[in-house]
């Protein structure tokens, strides 16, 4: 039977994406202790796409913010992996986003409340974390936007 996490997804549309194998010497999850680090990670969509472009030069806030919002379902795609089950998420505790955009772009916290937004509503008072959001002169292929988080994991699970 599905934990509380995935029937809450369930009923906001949420199929978390398959994940694709590191692409370098590093893991998309590393567990130390209570907390779980996850690698910074990019906008993947369902049609197996990934984001591309730069805030403020093609692309909007709220397309950042729709990216971001996407990148967040990736990290609890890999919150997932690395526990097998959501519900032993004790809390996200930490977010750095960086949003890859032009100089005079000054909104970044704008773009990653796409992702707190998506993690309040997926694990309610639990999602809530403390926040960098930050700008990048780039980020890699040309991704708009990539986040990493630092979770708390229910102790002795």
């Amino acid at each position: 039977m599905a934990g509380r996490i995935e029937r809450r997804l369930a009923e906001l549309g949420i199929a978390l994406p398959a994940r694709r194998l590191p692409t370098g010497s590093y893991l998309h999850a590393k567990r130390a202790g209570d907390l779980l680090y996850l690698a910074g990670q990019d906008p993947e969509f369902p049609d197996g796409t990934t984001g591309r472009g730069r805030i403020g030069d093609g692309l909007s806030v709220a397309e950042g913010y729709r990216q971001a919002r996407q990148v967040g379902i990736t990290l609890i795609a890999a919150m997932r992996d690395a526990l097998g089950d959501l519900d032993r998420v004790a809390e996200v505790v930490k977010v750095l986003g960086m949003v890859n955009a032009v100089p005079e772009f000054t909104e970044h916290p704008r773009v990653i409340d796409g992702c707190s937004d998506l993690f309040v509503e997926v694990f309610g008072e639990r999602g809530r974390h403390a926040r960098s959001a930050v700008g990048m002169s780039s980020l890699p292929s040309g991704i708009p936007v990539e986040i990493e988080a630092i979770v708390a994991v229910t102790p002795g699970a």
